[in-house]
């Protein structure tokens, strides 16, 4: 079921006719009711003809349905969908319709905080914000029972399975994990949200994840391993650079014909510049004398 424009008129006219309707039966009632206890003829027909009128101005009353903006109506006759009126202002439908006003801004969902497993087993504390809005009044009305509890329980279907298909973190930079490529998985969880919904006439515009963290019972041995994790990567990188830096300081002193280094040396000098530069404390200066004696005797 897709949705369909009805037909329908302003309804200022229709009131104003209600209106007049409404005087003309109380006017004509009075008068009726008067000259029927004065036996004439001609009062009961006032009478009668009030009646009508007073059931005619109703009819009008019952047709006028005012929309506010941001909002429509869904129009049934008798179970059956006629049709949808969202232009706003004060309308005019068929009197036997039955009129569903349905909100079309733009809504916020949030979700729970959820407890679901991440891909590795590890388990996490998730929650999003949907922002949707109603696209199609028809399949929101009939497609589905209750299309705001619908998009609320899609949206956490979705979240948890987003959660389950990526890591919480991860050290290899070709795996895509919730921390690091946050805006690639809110998108597809959007996508995900989106194709969820469409069945109940629901867009979405946007998705996006307002908490993730580990589960308090695994979230300080998780925090130690993630400070683990950072000190190798750090130490690695010191070493490297310690490593370059040894190089370069071997190939100068040799370039520049400073000192000769034999092999003994080389090893004693590759040993004190890493011990200094990758060492957790500032290096203690000492002074050797063996060397300066050995070379005196």
């Amino acid at each position: 079921m897709r949705e369909k424009p009805a037909g329908g008129v302003s309804g200022y006219f229709a009131i104003v006719g209600a209106i007049a309707l409404l005087l003309a039966a109380v006017l004509m009632g009075i008068i009726g009711f008067v000259m029927s206890f004065a036996q004439v003829a001609v009062g009961v027909v006032l009478f009668i003809v009030a009646v009508l009128c007073f059931i005619a101005s109703m009819f009008l009353f019952r047709g006028c349905t005012s929309v506010a903006p941001g909002h429509a109506v869904v129009l049934q006759l008798y179970g059956k969908y006629v049709g949808t009126v969202r232009q706003s202002g004060l309308r005019f439908v068929n009197p036997f319709y039955t009129k569903d006003q349905i909100s079309t801004r733009i809504r916020n969902h949030e979700t729970s905080t959820l407890k679901v497993n991440d891909l590795d087993g590890n388990p996490i504390e998730i929650g999003a914000v949907v922002v949707w809005q109603v696209r199609d009044t028809a399949q929101a009305m009939f497609e589905v029972d209750d299309f705001e509890e619908f998009v609320a329980i899609q949206a956490e279907t979705a979240v948890r399975h987003i959660a389950n298909s990526y890591a919480y973190d991860s050290s290899d930079p070709r795996r895509m994990s919730l921390r690091d490529n946050a805006d690639e998985i809110t998108s597809r969880l959007s996508d995900e949200v989106a194709a969820r919904v469409m069945a109940a006439g629901v867009t979405v515009i946007e998705s996006r994840i307002t908490q993730l963290a580990y589960a308090p019972e695994i979230a300080r041995a998780m925090l130690q391993r993630q400070q683990a994790t950072a000190v190798v990567a750090a130490r690695q990188l010191i070493v490297e650079g310690a490593v370059g830096m040894v190089e370069t300081a071997i190939e100068e002193i040799e370039g520049r014909r400073i000192v000769t280094l034999g092999q003994t040396e080389r090893s004693d000098l590759v040993s004190n510049l890493m011990i200094v530069l990758c060492g957790d404390q500032a290096a203690q200066p000492t002074i050797s004398t063996t060397r300066n004696q050995q070379s005196a005797g």
